[in-house]
């Protein structure tokens, strides 16, 4: 009974211990979502139910490998010992009753980050190879970041231009795929204001490691004047706005940069208008109106040296969308 004792006692106290252990790593980012409370409710104890099971394995063996070791000299036989009924029937209810209660537990979890709010506001979200883009219906915004309101529920209904993708912020812990030609839903109310990331967490590509965007949860106040700023925006109907919004919509910016920085996949547009660009061939060529209207509709024609092959696809515009997005990229200076 001595040994009993000891071990039980050796075994809370581990258990103590590696949960401590566990806790003080910080194995989750911070919870930015109401979402996130249930989640992580189950997950710590998920923990102290791993903390227990680790003790309950290791804290015995290594006791029976220094208590019960044979002794120098010491030929005998071990003692001879039957099974025992008793501990077969409880180490078999024990964990059919931990299983179910996970389970129930789990059920639970789900139907409180599922739990639909009437007046969640409706965002649509378009993942391509390799971005993201989100519009906004009521008021007919598009962004390449997703602004969010605090304490508010939101309903993203997603779909896939081409591969399947997979919608991940983890700091609201709740993970969605993206399927093309289907709609999937992700309901989130952001708890916590601040900017995260927005990650694809299915493999769909050569870049698919930078397919992420910014997501950034605000006061509603000052939510809702960003929303005010982007609808004038999105109203006043010049070219080189219009052009913004058409390079937004289709997913430009997932590969193409901005700035002075070109990113892996494709060249930077900033002051690509009126400068020379190398070709895979060994010539060059003036991106004027004419070239990047070619590299719209045909972009193997022309491929850009260190960026060959091409892997953008042929995009159907009009002369009139393009035209629109020759002259947003002429403001790139």
């Amino acid at each position: 009974m001595r040994h009993f004792v000891v071990v039980g006692v050796l075994v809370i106290l581990v258990a103590g211990l590696t949960y401590i252990g566990l806790d003080s790593l910080g194995l989750m980012p911070i919870a930015a979502s109401a979402q996130a409370i249930p989640i992580d409710w189950m997950w710590n104890w998920q923990v102290v139910a791993i903390s227990f099971l680790f003790s309950l394995i290791i804290v015995p063996m290594i006791y029976s490998m220094i208590v019960f070791r044979r002794r120098k000299g010491d030929t005998t036989d071990a003692e001879h010992i039957e099974g025992n009924t008793n501990l077969e029937i409880a180490w078999t209810v024990l964990p059919l009753f931990l299983v179910l209660t996970f389970a129930y537990m789990g059920a639970f979890s789900l139907g409180e980050m599922r739990r639909a709010d009437p007046n969640a506001m409706i965002i649509k979200v378009s993942g391509q190879q390799w971005t993201w883009t989100f519009e906004y219906p009521e008021t007919g915004v598009v962004s390449s970041e997703l602004h969010l309101p605090l304490n508010r529920q939101v309903l993203l209904m997603m779909e896939s231009k081409d591969v399947i993708h997979s919608f991940w912020v983890p700091e609201f812990r709740v993970k969605q795929d993206v399927v093309p030609g289907r709609i999937t839903e992700y309901r989130i109310t952001p708890s916590l204001v601040g900017t995260y990331m927005v990650r694809c967490a299915e493999i769909c590509g050569t870049s698919h490691a930078y397919m992420e965007s910014r997501v950034i949860v605000d006061d509603v106040a000052i939510f809702e004047a960003w929303m005010d700023e982007q609808a004038e925006l999105a109203a006043i109907k010049t070219p080189e706005g219009m052009g913004k919004q058409l390079v937004t919509a289709n997913g430009c910016l997932g590969c193409h940069s901005i700035t002075s920085v070109s990113l892996a996949t494709a060249p930077t547009w900033f002051g690509l208008y009126g400068a020379e660009v190398p070709l895979a061939d060994g010539t060059t060529v003036i991106s004027d109106d004419a070239y990047i209207a070619e590299s719209i509709l045909a972009p193997k024609a022309k491929e850009v040296a260190g960026y060959s092959p091409t892997i953008m696809p042929a995009f159907t515009l009009t002369d009139e969308e393009i035209a629109h997005i020759i002259a947003y990229i002429k403001t790139l200076k």
